[in-house]
Parts: C-alpha cells; structure tokens; sequence
C-alpha cells in the first residue's frame, strides 16, 4: 500500500506484467515497420517511460518527437484537452507511431487526430501501454495495446495521481 496526497492505492500490475507488455507491443511494432522509418509521438508527461522502452526495442530506423497535451485534474478528466506543447518536426507524408502510457475515454487521441490530420501525415497507429475498453468512447482504432485493464484509477510507470507517482515501477490502483 502507498499514500500519495490524500488517496491510498494498493499494488495492482506488477514490473513483469509491464515489461512483457512493453516487449508484445515492440514486436508488433517491429513486425509493422519493418524496413520503414517511423516518427514515434511520445505524449507526455504520463508516456515518458513507455515510449523509452518500445524505442530501445525497436530495430530500424526511427525518428522521437513528443507532443503534451493535458486533461486531468487530480483523478478525473476535465474532458477539455489543452496542447500544451506542440510539434517541433515536419510529418507531412510521414508514417507516426502515437505513444500513448493510458488510453481511457480517447479525448486525447481525438486532439492528436485533429493536430496530425492538420500536419498531412501519411498514416498514423497508436500504441498504447495500456488500455481501458469499458471506459472508450472514440471510434480511432487502437492497433497496439500492451494491457487491457478495467476502469481504474492508476499510478505509476508514468501515470500519476496530481503529479506523485510517476517515478514508480509498478502499477497501483486507487484502494476502494
């Protein structure tokens, strides 16, 4: 069990479990681009640590970019997606990997969509650690997806709970 702010969370995927989902989504990505030279979008902040792995596992040529975009407000989503951080390369023609640490509702996905769709990329997937069916309301497919989990709230790997929790190496859900 840990504390962060106020919320107590409990240990809910393991080191393992994420690792061996890491490596599922690196070779399907392997598989996918084999011999092409994709742009990997990490959205930060909550991606940082995912897309460091599925890079370092990726085989062939790439190109990192990062995107933030923010619509948390402590453990639920405002529904308002702000681009706090935009793109720094030309993607025009050019086949993008979306990074994503959690898709849930896909408000993300839908500023992501917009934003690419005005960069006139050739094609986009998004890879995502982990994923939440239940809680998925876009109609964007989601090709890459190392973890299904229920509608929980999470920390760690990346994902945090009004900033705390980033840093941690496993997964904890919110104690009910």
């Amino acid at each position: 069990m840990i504390q962060l702010h106020d919320l107590q969370f409990e240990p809910f995927i393991s080191e393992a479990e994420i690792e061996n989902a890491i490596t599922k989504v690196a070779d399907q990505l392997n598989e996918e681009y084999h011999g092409k030279n994709p742009v990997f979008l990490g959205v930060l902040n909550g991606a940082f640590m995912f897309a460091s792995e599925v890079i370092k596992r990726f085989k062939g040529d790439c190109e990192v970019s990062f995107v933030k975009l923010g619509s948390y407000e402590g453990t639920s989503t405002t529904g308002v997606v702000k681009t706090l951080v935009g793109l720094n390369q030309q993607l025009k023609g050019r086949n993008v990997v979306i990074l994503e640490d959690i898709v849930d509702t896909g408000n993300t996905l839908e500023e992501i969509n917009r934003i690419l769709e005005l960069e006139g990329v050739e094609e986009y997937q998004v890879a995502t650690l982990f994923f939440k069916p239940e809680a998925y309301k876009k109609a964007f497919e989601i090709k890459f997806k190392g973890l299904e989990i229920p509608n929980k709230f999470i920390v760690g790997y990346g994902l945090d709970y009004d900033g705390l929790g980033r840093n941690l190496t496993q997964v904890y859900k919110r104690k009910e």
